[in-house]
């Protein structure tokens, strides 16, 4: 499990002895050499992080995430759960409509043939164009 915030000793101590690691700038002084395995778990606690947060700035942006206006506790978590169900339906019914729309256009041949069977091309022949210049 991993969280980043910027916590008191007891905070870090009660995620330690619950093993959970803490992803973000340690208390005291910063180290002068880090190893490379903790570079490469900070990179990829950043890229999870990168993704998490996005999801929530889509919430905040498109689905009205930041503007809840519920005054008790529990309404309030209420109106965030339905505000993430919308998030998943929306997902899901995209998805479906892409499926949808791949299966209906792979039956429709777009071919030159298609086209030119409903013209006639016979009456269209080549007219000499006489332009009266008088």
């Amino acid at each position: 499990m991993l969280i980043k915030f910027i916590a008191k000793r007891e905070n870090r101590s009660w995620c330690k002895e619950r093993g959970i690691r803490i992803s973000g700038v340690p208390l005291g002084r910063p180290p002068k050499n880090v190893s490379k395995e903790k570079k490469k778990q900070a990179l990829q606690d950043e890229r999870i992080r990168n993704c998490i947060e996005g999801k929530f700035g889509q919430a905040k942006r498109r689905f009205s995430l930041s503007r809840v206006m519920a005054k008790l506790p529990h309404t309030t978590l209420t109106v965030i759960a339905i505000t993430f169900l919308v998030m998943n339906l929306s997902t899901h019914l995209s998805r479906f409509f892409c499926a949808f729309l791949c299966l209906f256009w792979k039956n429709r041949h777009f071919l030159a043939i298609d086209i030119t069977k409903h013209y006639d091309f016979a009456s269209y022949r080549q007219q000499k164009l006489i332009f009266d210049l008088a």
